[in-house]
């Protein structure tokens, strides 16, 4: 270490009273089992070298260390060193640091838990040279399970060398009592006739074999426990079956007599309990049972989070046939045990086994098709391991069928907008069975169904088009066509229905584009998942690779580079925010990008698992500025009921990476429950909205709540345990083999989810109810696995493709989707209308420079509109020419109130506009020109302008002022914006002579 001259050392007495003062944190509510008696344990040492490392090296050059190394800050405030430490109960906690300073002076951290300030400028003094270790204590307060301790260094100089933390936290917490009587009963009645029962009674079983009383018991994390059942029983022993989750873990289990039935005594079991909702039943085993009482549920350690070890040489068992595959796998070992194994095949689960069943085969496939297999290995925790070895194993081809389906009858159009058309038509039926139908489009194949319906996208206004269909079977034996139905599209209307015109490629040669966003000028910037570039994308397809994002890994699987998202105020900080897998798991990371390049690495959240598939990765920032991510539970299930791990989760934290004070759980976590979520926006109320990923059932969209639970692995989608009524029901379900839905975007309040197994893109409005209707699909089977979708700042949809099953690098391609606004009646007229012109018309000389002579000074047009469904908080117009494509900004009007739905000709000047309720205006123009209205004065012939009528998110537009740019307000009101529609205007008023 290179120590620099710091301010006089601390007298040892001042030192001491600072590094011992005890401090108290508020915890979040875990559950009903708090700690009522703690007593110390043993510490725990936690090694500096190995924890989380913030600019600061681990080394070993002086003499006396523990462990491997120490920590050497660098020389510079707001370096950290990031322990995660596990407490077994919540409580109070002594820390003790091991350090050693070899400067004169005091080098003092702040101590943070769960990224709440904990202890400030706690003294770390001189220990004379680097080769002497002192230690420092302080006491703190900690959660049950997994928490986060962070040593910041305080001053410019950074703080000591530091060696370790040991903790000593509390031991076991007190148990939870869950009532009999309160409980589901099976032929059994609840009595209160015997003195001595806890509650309000006692559970009489009847006199049967296979009664029972069973207990939802919620657990804060997963991890052993034991069960404490209270019965009497007067004069002879009745056992019971006791199992958790379905489960056994006693079988017979003895209750003895009591003597009498008021005397009341205590049988107890050990089990494993996982994280959130189980059920333990207590079952007669012989003719009755016990009077039994209550269950008492008390964790007997900490949590158990090692995982099993991953099952080797993975390999065809018996030869695979058609519809099946058969595999083999080596036992894996685990420090309690190995409780079973899930059969994976690319990410979906399709089978799980017990811990003695070594191998199995997967039936119901399809024919003559190549599969990618994993195993995994989990314990009773629902700890899973490192995947196996992958093999991939085709399917062997189908029985010979030529024989075609028939061909499907009555094929019509119920309705069409200006760029899409809906079909429906009879089923065909075939001697085997149906796989799906081919729909041609002027004679080409333009998509395909697995139903009877389809929604053709990508059509041109007012345009006729001749559709027929056709059906195929798995063998490719198809059916004759539909009779030809021709279909005029319609015209186009301004509204605010957004509808799927024209499909352009802007790229190819990518390899699978994952996160994606946009700066302020518009221009795009996408990942890729596998090889970690970043790439700069106009919309004419320039690309522009800026660097890639360090530290990232793949896992083979759903790993790597993942989202992507702008910074608010990218025009001041440049800032872009990454998700990605790393060494350790699963990061959230911040670079910076100027000139073209990105640099400028720094961690903000770390502590997620990775695993080969499920790691989530969507980035999002919400209108209350917080940055929002997905994060999947990495295979093992029990993480995503556990408030204290980050996995199954979505998260929350500040754009410096810190945790917002108004966080559920006193952590990043923002709500729970989740299997592997992935796509995330936010409506025009401000509410978020997430896709996720399926088990083997469902696929769902679901609308989130702060600290809601959405019920995995108990509940997927609707199917499973859905009762517990903490769960949040999904907004909108789709069997696995009909989604995988991964990006989503919002416009309109109309939901866009892109899907992969899928092969399509789903539409749905967001109606007054939160209730997602009027689904409709687009491109399937069209453009292969589809990933990211999202609206750029035209009001139009980049879609990245997601052919990374194939094994071949390089062969996906981003689309842009032109999106048509139109009014089918749902919209209620959200578009901008102008009593003095109509759309693409002539914008009169009163309201150009041609009306007075003079550019500038000019009486602005009235304008009116509809809110239609975007719950808009306010609104914003931008004037602009856009002759050639350009942008050239003249005027522009925002924190116009959102009641008003219309503006007076001729509003008066002022950076505050008079008589509009707090709207406030800027104008290209200097002097009063720049604070009133700026009408068309190209100084040529004809030219093309716009009025846009933007949406607003909030009230005010944040971060503008009387001396921004009128670029710089353009952009603000674009991040600030839900949607936006325009009204065009052409003026010849270059062409009058000006006086």
């Amino acid at each position: 270490m290179a120590p620099i001259p710091r301010r006089p050392r601390r007298a040892v007495g001042a030192f001491l009273a600072a590094a011992t003062a005890a401090l108290t944190i508020t915890l979040p509510h875990i559950s009903a089992a708090q700690p009522s008696d703690a007593k110390a344990a043993a510490p725990v040492r936690y090694e500096a070298e190995s924890a989380v490392i913030s600019e600061g090296a681990a080394e070993s050059n002086h003499a006396g260390y523990s462990g491997s190394g120490f920590v050497n800050f660098d020389n510079a405030a707001g370096t950290y060193v990031e322990f995660t430490v596990n407490a077994p109960a919540a409580g109070s906690a002594t820390l003790t640091l091991g350090y050693a300073n070899g400067t004169a002076a005091d080098r003092p951290l702040d101590i943070a838990v769960g990224g709440d300030q904990a202890v400030d400028n706690l003294a770390f003094p001189s220990t004379d040279t680097w080769t002497d270790w002192g230690s420092v204590t302080t006491t703190v307060t900690l959660k049950p399970g997994a928490n986060t301790i962070r040593t910041t260094s305080a001053a410019a100089e950074g703080g000591p060398n530091l060696d370790y933390i040991d903790v000593t936290a509390a031991d076991g917490p007190a148990g939870t009592d869950y009532e009999a009587e309160s409980a589901k009963i099976s032929q059994g009645a609840v009595e209160s006739n015997h003195d001595g029962h806890s509650g309000t009674g006692f559970v009489n079983f009847d006199v049967v074999t296979g009664a029972y009383v069973e207990f939802t018991v919620d657990a804060a994390q997963a991890g052993p426990a034991r069960l404490d059942f209270r019965y009497a029983s007067a004069s002879a022993d009745r056992p019971l079956d006791i199992a958790v989750n379905g489960g056994t873990v006693a079988d017979g289990l003895s209750f003895p007599a009591t003597g009498a039935w008021t005397t009341w005594k205590t049988v107890s079991v050990n089990a494993t309990l996982k994280a959130g909702s189980n059920t333990v039943r207590a079952t007669t085993s012989g003719a009755d049972g016990p009077n039994l009482d209550k269950l008492t549920v008390t964790p007997t350690g900490p949590a158990d989070t090692e995982r099993p070890t991953a099952p080797a040489n993975l390999r065809k068992d018996e030869e695979p046939t058609a519809t099946t595959v058969s595999l083999a796998w080596d036992a894996a070992t685990d420090n309690v045990g190995v409780t079973g194994y899930d059969i994976y095949q690319h990410g979906q689960l399709m089978k799980k086994v017990g811990a003695d069943v070594l191998a199995a085969t997967v039936e119901n496939l399809d024919p003559e098709t190549s599969y990618d297999w994993t195993v995994f290995a989990r314990d009773a925790a629902g700890n899973a391991s490192e995947a196996s070895n992958a093999v991939t194993i085709a399917t062997l081809p189908a029985p010979p069928d030529t024989e075609p389906p028939t061909a499907p009858a009555n094929l019509t159009s119920p309705s069409k907008t200006a760029t899409t058309v809906d079909l429906g038509w009879s089923a065909s039926s075939d001697n085997v069975k149906v796989t799906g139908y081919e729909i041609y489009r002027d004679g080409v194949l333009s998509g395909t169904s697995e139903t009877t319906s389809t929604s053709v996208a990508g059509l041109t206004p007012n345009t006729a088009y001749a559709f027929k269909v056709r059906a195929y079977d798995l063998k490719g034996n198809k059916s004759p066509f539909t009779p030809e139905l021709t279909v005029t599209t319609s015209a186009t209307q301004p509204g605010g229905t957004p509808d799927p015109g024209t499909v352009s490629t802007i790229a190819n040669g990518v390899d699978v584009a994952w996160g994606l966003g946009f700066l302020p000028d518009g221009t795009g910037i996408f990942t890729e998942r596998n090889t970690f570039n970043v790439y700069k994308l106009t919309k004419s397809g320039t690309k522009t690779l800026v660097g890639k994002v360090p530290n990232a890994q793949t896992t083979g699987g759903e790993g790597g580079l993942l989202g992507l998202e702008i910074s608010p105020t990218f025009a001041t900080d440049h800032y872009l925010y990454f998700v990605h897998t790393s060494s350790e798991g699963n990061r959230i990371a911040r670079m910076t990008l100027e000139n073209n390049t990105l640099s400028g690495y720094k961690v903000l959240l770390q502590g997620m698992e990775k695993s080969r598939f499920h790691n989530g990765g969507r980035l999002r920032f919400g209108p209350d500025g917080k940055l929002y991510a997905s994060m999947g539970d990495a295979q093992t299930e029990s993480r995503a009921q556990d408030r204290n791990s980050l996995n199954g989760k979505i998260l929350r934290i500040n754009p410096d990476g810190s945790i917002p004070s108004d966080n559920p759980f006193g952590n990043a976590v923002w709500s729970l429950g989740h299997r592997n979520p992935q796509g995330l926006d936010f409506d025009s109320k401000g509410r978020l909205w997430e896709s996720e990923f399926g088990n083997s059932v469902m696929d769902e969209v679901n609308l989130i709540q702060k600290g809601g639970n959405y019920g995995w692995p108990n509940c997927e989608g609707t199917d499973g345990d859905c009762s517990n009524s903490s769960y949040i029901a999904p907004k909108k379900t789709w069997s696995t083999s009909s989604a995988s839905p991964s990006g989503l975007t919002i416009i309109n309040d109309h939901v866009f989810v892109a899907t992969t197994v899928g092969k399509r893109v789903y539409r749905m409005r967001i109606d007054s109810a939160s209730n997602l209707v009027e689904q409709k699909t687009y491109f399937q089977g069209t453009y292969d696995r589809l990933r990211t979708v999202e609206v750029d700042h035209d009001g139009d949809i980049w879609l990245t493709t997601s052919t990374d099953k194939d094994g071949t690098d390089g062969n996906d391609r981003i689309l842009r989707i032109d999106i048509v606004y139109s009014d089918d009646g749902t919209a209620g007229e959200f578009k901008l209308s102008s009593s003095a012109f109509k759309d693409n018309a002539t914008i009169p000389d009163r309201h150009t420079c041609a009306g007075d002579g003079t550019a500038g000074q000019d009486p602005s047009p009235p304008f009116a509109w509809g809110a239609g469904t975007t719950g808009a908080r306010g609104w914003a117009i931008v004037f602009a020419d856009v002759a050639g494509g350009g942008n050239k900004l003249h005027w522009a009007i925002w924190d116009i109130p959102a009641a008003k739905l219309s503006l007076p000709e001729a509003l008066a000047s002022g950076f505050n506009v008079p008589g509009q309720g707090g709207a406030k205006q800027k104008a290209m123009g200097s002097g009063a020109n720049a604070q009133q209205y700026f009408g068309p004065c190209p100084g040529g012939s004809t030219h093309p302008y716009t009025f846009t009528l933007y949406a607003l998110n909030s009230a005010t537009v944040p971060g503008v002022n009387s001396g921004s740019s009128m670029a710089q307000i353009e952009t603000a009101i674009k991040n600030a914006s839900t949607a936006n529609v325009k009204l065009r205007g052409n003026s010849d008023a270059g062409t009058q002579p000006l006086r």
